[in-house]
Parts: structure tokens; sequence; C-alpha cells
């Protein structure tokens, strides 16, 4: 069974020996490592059998130390179906045109799910998925990455808390995570609020707690600025006279003390810069990618820019549900250009005050304000300026620090 199997997938022909003795021919293909089978005598001067297609060669080149007839009568196997397959060209034509028509609809987004969000939100979801192109009918070639539609959609839905992105075969499945907010106080036990750095108070608001220094006050890092420990405004005469002890009453300080801090800061800034710009000009490629093995099918030859940025998308090609190894691939190909700017020295330092500037205000964070800077050196050096600044800032330089009933 297992010969007739591989012999079908291979091809065998039926053989007709006619001549004196024809079992004769059968012995000597055996004889010759010839796979001979399903042997029939049919007369006394004619027998049939099968062997391979691809020992028919070998048949012909013995037939010629022989005197017998041969003849040829069937054909089966796959090689002589997929012969009269290809020779029947409409058939062919509509198996073809068949693939490519699943292949087109196996890569269109035919449904788009949204779960998980209340009603409102689902539509505006939907909506927001309609102005990126994204809805039953689109092509999916078209549609950007499922994490760069979820960063969109979280952002531009401020409902949304989290949204997940999942592509099944022809549908898009999103599901969300609608944004709660819940407002928890944690309490606060006993503290002071201490000084972080060393500074001049600017400026003061207390909301609980009593203040330890003033206005223009100069503070060290550690110095307590508002106390959690509020003492009986009773004197201590009045308590002897009265035999009463001392009543504290321990509280959690709360404000804001802002206070103009100084930093010294070092920034290198060049006396040239050049930065790159996009033309606005660019063409585009498309091809198949399957492994390393790309194959162009739209846009060759490479334009005639100086300097090209590229941006390239790659989309997987679905068939049915399955996704196939092969990818869809979209190249970019945009026109870029690099300027040389020489800046002077007074351009250079106005640049490099800037960038030290924001680099400070990065580490401070949004709250900190600063309110001038000075020039304290500057030198220049393989065609930089260096300078080291003196810059002064208003901050709030109050940090909270736990109090023990011991204290």
């Amino acid at each position: 069974m297992k010969q007739l199997q591989d012999s079908y997938l291979t091809g065998y022909v039926t053989l007709s020996v006619k001549g004196e003795k024809p079992e004769l021919f059968f012995q000597h293909c055996t004889s010759a490592g010839i796979t001979v089978w399903n042997v029939k005598k049919k007369s006394a001067d004619r027998c049939e059998g099968n062997i391979k297609l691809r020992d028919v060669k070998y048949i012909r080149k013995l037939n010629k130390q022989t005197n017998y007839k041969l003849k040829f009568i069937d054909r089966k196997g796959y090689p002589f179906m997929l012969r009269r397959f290809v020779r029947r060209k409409e058939l062919l034509l509509g198996v073809v045109l068949s693939m490519f028509l699943i292949l087109f609809l196996s890569n269109i987004i035919w449904e788009v799910k949204i779960t998980g969000v209340p009603k409102d939100i689902e539509e505006k979801i939907s909506k927001q998925l309609e102005k990126d192109g994204i809805h039953p009918g689109a092509w999916i070639f078209s549609l950007k990455s499922p994490n760069e539609i979820q960063q969109q959609l979280v952002k531009d839905v401020p409902e949304l808390l989290w949204v997940g992105v999942e592509q099944k075969g022809t549908t898009f499945t999103l599901e969300g995570v609608e944004k709660i907010i819940v407002e928890e106080e944690e309490p606060v036990g006993p503290r002071d609020l201490v000084a972080t750095k060393k500074g001049v108070i600017k400026k003061m608001y207390v909301s609980n707690g009593v203040a330890q220094v003033q206005v223009n006050d100069y503070v060290e890092p550690g110095d307590t600025l508002v106390s959690g420990v509020i003492n009986d405004s009773t004197t201590e005469e009045e308590k002897e006279d009265k035999g009463e002890e001392e009543n504290r009453e321990l509280v959690a300080a709360d404000g804001e003390i802002i206070a103009t801090t100084w930093y010294e800061v070092n920034v290198t800034a060049p006396l040239q810069t050049s930065s790159e710009n996009l033309t606005g000009d660019k063409e585009k490629k498309f091809s198949l990618k399957t492994g390393d093995f790309q194959l162009p099918i739209w846009g060759f030859g490479t334009p005639d820019y100086e300097a090209i940025h590229r941006e390239t998308n790659e989309t997987p090609i679905q068939f049915l549900k399955w996704e196939l190894p092969i990818h869809f691939v979209e190249t970019i190909l945009s026109e870029k250009t690099y300027t040389n700017v020489e800046r002077s020295k007074e351009d250079s330092i106005k640049a490099g005050i800037e960038q030290a500037k924001q680099e400070l205000a990065l580490q401070l964070g949004p709250e900190a304000v600063i309110v001038s800077e000075k020039v304290l050196h500057e030198t220049i050096e393989n065609g930089k300026v260096k300078l080291n600044l003196y810059i002064n800032v208003e901050e709030n330089i109050a940090k909270a620090q736990p109090l023990s009933q011991g204290d």
C-alpha cells in the first residue's frame, strides 16, 4: 500500500508488452532494479504491468536489447493530474483569481468590537476610530500598529484609563477600562516641616503648625521651618500657681515655604551647530518580505536625494484566520537636509544659558521658578563657549519630618 501511495505522488504508468513470452521483459526490469507491480498476462503474447514514471527512461534503454513492442496505455498520479489541470487555462485562471480574492478579503477589517466600557465612552471610541480610519472595510495595511492605536486612544479619550487593542484576523477587538477617580486621603501623623536646602525665606504660607522662621531668614538644610508641636499658651508661672502640667498638642505641620536658592552650573555651547530638516519631498516603496528576503512590488530605484530619512512599516498578511509568514512592507523615503549655522559668541552664550536653565528646570520640577542668572566665568576652547553660571531660583524647600510621641 505504501509503495502504491508513493508511486501515486511521483506518478506511474501502465506498460503493455507484446511479443514472445512477454513476462520475461518484466523479469529483465526487476533484474535491472526497476520496480514493477501488478503484472497481468492478458494473452499468450501480451502482458501489462505498472512502473514508476521516473523509470520510463530506463525502460526505453532496456527495450533496445529486446524485440518486444512496448506501449504505455495508462498514466496515473499527481504529475499527470497537474499537467491536465495546467492545460485547462480557464480553470487555472479561476483558481488563481479566487486565491487573490480570498487573500484580498482576508486583509480587510470586517468587524470592530469594543468591550469593557459604558455606552457613552464606546461611542467616543468609535468616533475616534473612524477619524483614524479604523472601521469595517478598511485596508489592514493602511492602519497603524496596535500599540500606536492604543496610545492614541488613551490620549484622545480622557475617560480611558487603559485600552487593549488586538487584531484577530479580520476583526479588531478593543477592551477598555474606564478611568475612575478615587480620592483617598491618607492619614498623616504628627510631623515638622524642615528645610531641604539652604536659602533665604521669600514667602510663607502655614496652614497647620507653628512657624519657626520668618521672611528674609537664612536657613540651612535640616532647620525646622514649621513645628508640629503646639504648646499651651499659659505661662510657666501660671501653671505652677495653678498646679497644672505642661499641655502639648502634636499636629501634622503643613504649609509652603518658598525660599530663594542658588545654583552654580557649568555648561558648554558650540559656536557652530547643525540641524536636520525634512524638505517635504518623499517617495513610497512597497514590497513583500519573508524572512530576510524582500521582493519589491512598487517603487523601484532610489530617489535623487543627497540625504534620505527612511521610515519603514511592516504589516503581516492574513489568509482567512491565519497569519502568513509574509509581510507587506511600506518604506517612506523622505529628503532631508543638514544646515550648519555659525553663531556669534553672544548667541552661543544665550543658547548656553537657555540650555542650563532648561536642564535645571527639569531637575527641580515645574513648581520652581528661575528668577535670575549671572555669568561668573566664560572661556572659548576648541570652538565651544564654556560658561560658569550662578542661577537664583524660588522654590518650595519644605519637607515633612515625622514626630514621635516622645518628641
